[in-house]
């Protein structure tokens, strides 16, 4: 039975308020990624968006997930006009416009994905959940991979607090936004008469949720004391010739004064060459951890230019000095597109801002550990602890798996904003993922020690100098997650997804269900 014309005329009239509203669920929502306890919201903007797509056609579904999706990512990461005007130098209207674009562009997946399902939905609650779930993690792979992916506050990070934090183990980040998209479009879809089914399957699989979280994969090896560095240095002076000695010696006599089995500066603790330093300032800090009983793992950059330069961490310790080169070396695998490595095509672009050695080249994929007091310490920089399928990588050889993460970073690129909280709950996910304690030391916060089970046990405050001394359980065991992503990376996730949606994918026969509106 089609509409009559008089609801297909209100109906294209409503679709602009309809997507105003969409826009405005997608910026709700992500106050649940720093707000953690806010998890129902989240699935509650998503029913929303399922109940105004519900009634559109592909077409008018697709609006309002490009709306939804625009929001999202603008509200999400608002924060990049810190660094690319503040910090950046470019224009004003540039870094908006920037961020607009790229909010912009990556919501088109999820527009597509809203299409789809209004397209191939039947009107059976269950198929229509299921083919939503299966739509929505093909969206956020494509957005999390391609164009070497950029899934920064992808949906499963808003539930580390929730009842789908039990998947983590088994289903990751993805995963776990697959299962809140689907359990968000039941409870959308519910009716009068099939009130039931749709209220049992949510509340069953918050409760498979919890239950699944139950299950242990690892178990204790040793303990460390670690000592996590953070200078707070405004990004605006990290380079500055003026302010680097004062800088510098602050750090060389955090390291030299720390307590911890393993001491751990931030990403670019040290913001120079090593041919740079001054070795009566170098030297005696390798001595020193060469010597002793302690090991450190520090930022800083290497290379020249003939060789191109890496994003790197060095370890120092005992055993590091038998190693080429005399320490341990981890380079960053995965760089941030115009922050650390150009696109082809884009070189004008980062003319225009003031980034120093914007251009890196990239460490390995599965980079060895840093072997400390027989734990193995895996180090992540910044942006990498995103990439839960890359990290998996160094757990196919379990006799050689990490037993706990190390993220170093500089936050300070986004100023006082909430990319900080944001970051801090990736890496307790990624603590879940894998079921490894995270230590994390950082510019300008979020520093902290995770446990294995994504607590954070203690942390310091944000904004601050200082040093945070902490003690961390290492742990040995692959979870599920880490053995099929390790060994397949992300094409399980993508089969799923594809297979899902083949499955439950129909187009209505006619006569059947109502036209929807325009």
């Amino acid at each position: 039975m089609n509409p009559p014309a008089a609801a297909v005329g209100d109906a294209r009239r409503a679709l602009p308020a309809d997507a105003g509203v969409a826009a405005a669920l997608g910026a709700l929502q992500t106050l649940a990624y720093v707000h953690t306890s806010l998890w129902p919201l989240q699935l509650a903007c998503i029913a929303a968006l399922v109940h105004l797509a519900a009634r559109r056609r592909p077409t008018g579904a697709a609006l309002l997930g490009l709306a939804f999706g625009s929001a999202w990512l603008a509200a999400g990461t608002w924060w990049l006009y810190v660094s690319l005007h503040d910090y950046g130098g470019l224009p004003a209207v540039l870094a908006v416009l920037s961020v607009a674009v790229l909010s912009l562009g990556l919501a088109l997946y999820l527009a597509a994905a809203l299409g789809l399902w209004a397209r191939g939905r039947c009107g059976v609650w269950w198929r229509d959940a299921l083919l939503f779930g299966a739509c929505w993690l093909l969206a956020e792979l494509c957005r999390g991979v391609v164009f070497t992916g950029f899934p920064w506050i992808a949906s499963g990070y808003a539930h580390v607090d929730g009842p789908l934090a039990g998947f983590a183990p088994w289903i990751g980040v993805y995963g776990m936004g697959a299962i809140a998209a689907m359990i968000a479009a039941a409870a959308a879809l519910l009716e009068r008469r099939s009130l039931r089914g749709p209220a049992l399957a949510v509340v069953l699989t918050l409760a498979l949720g919890v239950l699944a979280g139950q299950a242990r994969f690892s178990e204790p090896t040793g303990t460390l004391r670690v000592t996590l560095l953070q200078g707070n240095v405004p990004q605006n002076e990290k380079f500055a010739a003026e302010h680097l000695p004062d800088t510098l010696e602050w750090t060389r006599g955090q390291l030299l004064d720390a307590k911890g089995d393993l001491v751990v500066g931030p990403e670019t603790v040290i913001p120079l060459l090593p041919d740079q330093l001054d070795p009566d300032w170098w030297n005696p800090i390798v001595e020193h951890f060469r010597r002793g009983t302690q090991a450190a793992l520090v930022g800083i950059p290497l290379g020249d230019a003939e060789a191109g330069y890496t994003n790197s961490a060095v370890g120092l310790s005992a055993d590091s000095a038998r190693l080429p080169g005399g320490l341990y070396r981890y380079d960053k695998h995965h760089l941030v597109p115009f922050g650390e490595f150009v696109p082809n095509g884009f070189h004008w672009f980062v003319r225009m801002m003031n980034i120093p050695l914007g251009d890196f080249n990239r460490g390995p994929l599965a980079a060895p550990s840093f072997e400390v007091r027989g734990e193995r310490v895996a180090p992540n920089i910044c942006y990498e602890d995103l990439f839960g399928e890359e990290l998996a990588t160094r757990f196919v050889d379990e006799a050689r798996a990490p037993t706990l993460f190390a993220n170093l970073s500089n936050i300070a690129w986004f100023g006082r904003t909430v990319a900080i909280d944001q970051h801090l709950q990736i890496s307790r996910l990624r603590a879940l993922e894998f079921e490894r304690p995270m230590v994390r030391a950082t510019n300008t916060g979020a520093t902290a020690v995770i446990d294995h089970r994504g607590v954070v046990t203690a942390a310091l405050a944000p904004h601050t100098q200082g040093t945070l001394d902490g003690i961390v359980q290492g742990r040995r065991g692959v979870t599920p997650y880490a053995r099929w992503a390790g060994a397949w990376g992300l094409w399980p996730a993508w089969l799923a997804g594809a297979l899902l949606a083949i499955a439950t994918f129909r187009r209505p026969h006619a006569g059947g269900r109502a036209t929807p509106l325009p």
